[in-house]
């Protein structure tokens, strides 16, 4: 992977990072100040709304970290190593939790006359969706093993045939 490239990922990181930290101290506690004014159903739901709110930021954050060190072992040219799955499988579970969250919201929401079907509904469908990022994620972790396992052979039998010569 080119300088250029992971400069301007870091960069994006970065951003990423300091935007879900204002979120996690700013926002957070604005929206709970807001909800105490809400109705009664939604009042009840806030510590539950919030927590899911703080932990789904959580697991952006966990995702953009362990991007960031795989960019770095991209960079450096170790990322076709076993040390690369230990920072795939914490995406995946982050990934997976995240969708986890999601279906936890839309069960929340979902009784009650507070928020319109359609939204729980929206929620659901950004639930599956994470899910199928997680998916897609282990697709490539399985790509890796095997490009990881075709290097090793590689060596393997190049240094078979430094024997040989």
């Amino acid at each position: 992977m080119g300088r250029v490239v992971t400069l301007a990922l870091r960069a994006v990181l970065a951003v990423g990072i300091a935007g879900s930290l204002v979120v996690q101290v700013v926002l957070v506690p604005l929206a709970a100040r807001d909800l105490s004014g809400a109705g009664a159903e939604v009042l009840r739901l806030r510590p539950a709304l919030l927590v899911l709110a703080v932990l789904g930021v959580l697991t952006v954050q966990v995702t953009m970290v362990c991007t960031w060190r795989l960019a770095t072992m991209a960079r450096r040219g170790t990322v076709f190593s076993r040390a690369a799955f230990r920072w795939i499988d914490v995406v995946v579970g982050a990934i997976a939790t995240a969708s986890l969250l999601c279906f936890v919201l839309g069960a929340l929401l979902a009784p009650g006359e507070a928020v319109a079907p359609g939204v729980v509904l929206l929620v659901g469908g950004l639930g599956v969706l994470a899910a199928g990022v997680a998916l897609v994620v282990l697709v490539m972790r399985a790509l890796l093993v095997r490009a990881v396992d075709r290097d090793a052979e590689a060596t393997a039998l190049q240094t078979e045939l430094d024997a040989v010569i």
